[in-house]
């Protein structure tokens, strides 16, 4: 029987400082990719000298800068694996990250996405964290979807016949692409299944995309609101929406704090406070709790002397304690 192929997808823009080394991870698999494709997104810098440098190793495509999704749909276009696997150009894959997802998900005929776990890195690869979110999400199905969501592609196989169904990544969205195209993978029927393991090292870095957190938080909240607007959304899913928006809406009050945009922070834990029930207390003491976790993750330490004295907090306290008192 012979395996699959495999089909790697680096969509590319500016990322000559780290795409060398990430390349050198993909290269160095011990269950190589059949196929390795990097679109270069309009690169301004060095990316295109880079990627010259392994132009006997890999496919190069290049075209005008049209963002991240259309940059791994023209991989997805070209791509002639079974499996296909996207790595972001600062990201790093262990040595046996191929090996091992392609052996779980050809032994479950029936799945088609797998994920696993992701090391937080430094900027130098100093490791952060390790992120191992099927301790509190152990089961992959649907409703564990909507209730957290928790997405790093390159921490994921695909089975392409199932990119190809749902039609590839939306272009709509600059940052969380990525989360809608699983959104639709799952509602569309698409099986899931954990590999839990460490499987790629996720680089944290002053120009990491992800940093845009007024883009981040607005995508994730629209996302959110078609998923829930979806006419043919099944009943037990929809009876998920309190949970699901109440937990996105602290995670993305939390990436705000995160960068410092404590004002738009604020926002999202007042729209948070409206889908949990109890007082004022106890979800202040949850979101503290929740922000611990969070910035642990990122091997970082919450200054709650900080955050609950800041200006910010204290006007959401204020407003959140009246509105308590006026509905009591």
């Amino acid at each position: 029987m012979m395996m699959p192929r495999v089909t790697v997808v680096i969509p590319a823009y500016n990322g000559a400082q780290f795409i060398g080394a990430a390349l050198e991870s993909l290269l160095a698999q011990t269950r190589p990719a059949e196929q390795i494709i990097v679109v270069n997104d309009g690169s301004e810098d060095e990316t295109a000298a880079v990627l010259q440098a392994y132009a006997a190793q890999i496919c190069i495509i290049n075209q005008p800068n049209l963002g991240v999704a259309a940059a791994r749909n023209r991989g997805l276009a070209a791509a002639e694996g079974e499996f296909v696997a996207f790595l972001d150009q600062d990201d790093l894959l262990l040595p046996n990250k191929l090996k091992l997802q392609v052996d779980c998900l050809a032994q479950h005929p029936t799945a088609g996405l797998l994920h696993s776990g992701w090391r937080l890195v430094d900027e130098a690869g100093q490791t952060l964290s390790d992120v191992e979110p099927w301790r509190d999400l152990p089961v992959l199905d649907a409703a564990g979807w909507i209730r957290r969501m928790p997405v790093l592609f390159s921490a994921m196989l695909f089975r392409r016949d199932w990119l190809m169904r749902v039609g590839g990544l939306s272009s709509r969205f600059k940052q969380v692409c990525d989360v809608e195209l699983v959104q639709r993978l799952v509602l569309a029927g698409c099986e899931s299944i954990w590999l839990p393991q460490i499987t790629v090292l996720y680089r944290q870095h002053s120009g990491n995309d992800s940093r845009n957190t007024l883009v981040q938080a607005a995508e994730c909240w629209a996302v959110q609101d078609e998923l829930f607007a979806r006419p043919d959304l099944p009943l037990e899913l929809r009876q998920l929406e309190s949970e699901s928006r109440y937990y996105n809406a602290v995670w993305i009050a939390w990436r705000l704090y995160h960068t410092q945009r404590l004002a738009e922070m604020t926002h999202y834990l007042e729209i948070a406070f409206r889908y949990r029930p109890g007082t004022w207390t106890e979800a202040m003491l949850q979101w503290i709790e929740l922000f611990k976790t969070y910035e642990a993750s990122y091997g970082k330490s919450l200054d709650l002397a900080a955050l609950i004295g800041s200006a910010e907090w204290q006007a959401m306290t204020a407003k959140l304690l009246k509105l308590q008192a006026a509905s009591s």
